[in-house]
């Protein structure tokens, strides 16, 4: 039996890793444009190749704090997917409904990182997802991004979901957010913590055209009730350097801050927040306390190149914890 079953793309990323003041790049902030040489060598200080996607860096955070933990992805069949199944089989993730297919490549996501952000070039390899749940038994389903064809799988993870009467986590990706269809609404309604940052939220709610220019705690607000009126039972919003909301079931609100950190760059910031939230209710705790959890987490990875090397296990986070005694969500 696994805690919990996470189900979405497994892919590699390839970082590289730009220092501030090299020649051939630069930041055009009021554009918000990174600018780079055009048809030259571009030196980089590192680079680091890892495994990613959300399900992936999900299942592996969740499995780090302790719990049996399961994987649902499609990937392919060459030198690069050895990497993907040899590190989930590291990180003790159950591979056991990863399906390989054999005439297919991995899919990879280059990302520049340079001045603590990261600019994300990827690419999603175009696959069936045909998955199958009938031998899988789980108490907790986490539904995330998949790329193109992507709605029967979903159908089929509801299904499983209601046939089996599973607590169910949604983190909708780009794709799914941008069709916004009748599974993913029927999805949204049915799950037990929806997890979006805050232009997701917006686009949800009000279309990727419609710019409602909302800012503060009572634009936030607006948002959470607004998502929590699809249905969701708790809404979680990450809102970048401002921290992240909360409502629960009984509608009341938190908010906290980001835990202390030195940043180097933010990949896998929103996956590490929800591995270590999840992590915190399967271990029992509140929705407020498992927001400590996610932002601890998160705090932890974005001090790291790649979304997995900062993942905490459990007694680091317990010590993390400990450190940060005074962090705690404020009711709002």
């Amino acid at each position: 039996m696994l805690d919990i079953l996470c189900i979405g793309d497994a892919k590699i990323d390839i970082f590289l890793q730009i220092k501030p003041g090299n020649p051939q790049v630069d930041l055009d902030k009021e554009k918000n444009k990174l600018q780079i040489s055009f048809g030259e060598k571009i030196y980089v200080d590192k680079y680091v190749l890892g495994t990613g996607g959300n399900a992936t860096n999900t299942a592996v955070g969740i499995s780090r704090l302790g719990f049996n933990t399961g994987i649902v992805a499609e990937i392919g069949k060459d030198e690069f997917s050895g990497k993907i199944l040899n590190n989930l089989k590291t990180e003790n993730v159950n591979t056991d409904c990863l399906l390989q297919t054999d005439t297919e490549k991995s899919s990879f996501s280059i990302i520049l990182s340079y001045n603590a952000e990261r600019t994300i070039f990827s690419e999603h390899v175009e696959r069936d997802h045909n998955f199958n749940f009938e031998n899988v038994k789980t108490r907790f389903v986490y539904i995330t991004s998949l790329g193109k064809i992507w709605e029967k799988a979903y159908e089929k993870a509801l299904e499983y979901v209601e046939k089996n009467n599973l607590k169910l986590a949604f983190n909708p990706g780009t794709l799914q957010i941008e069709k916004k269809g009748k599974v993913v609404m029927e999805i949204i309604e049915r799950t037990d913590y929806l997890f979006v940052n805050k232009e997701e939220a917006e686009e949800i709610l009000y279309g990727k055209e419609v710019s409602m220019g909302l800012n503060g705690t009572r634009a936030i607000e607006k948002l959470l009730y607004g998502l929590k009126s699809l249905g969701a039972k708790n809404v979680i919003i990450t809102d970048s350097d401002n921290g992240s909301y909360l409502i629960d079931q009984e509608n009341n609100i938190y908010s906290i801050g980001i835990a202390p950190s030195n940043i180097v760059e933010k990949t896998g910031a929103g996956d590490s927040y929800t591995a270590g939230f999840l992590a915190a209710i399967l271990n029992g705790l509140s929705p407020g306390e498992a927001m400590i959890w996610g932002s601890i987490n998160a705090a932890s990875v974005i001090q790291k190149v790649g979304a997995e090397e900062g993942l905490l296990t459990k007694d680091e986070l317990e010590e993390r914890i400990k450190e940060f005694n005074n962090f705690y969500p404020t009711k709002l």
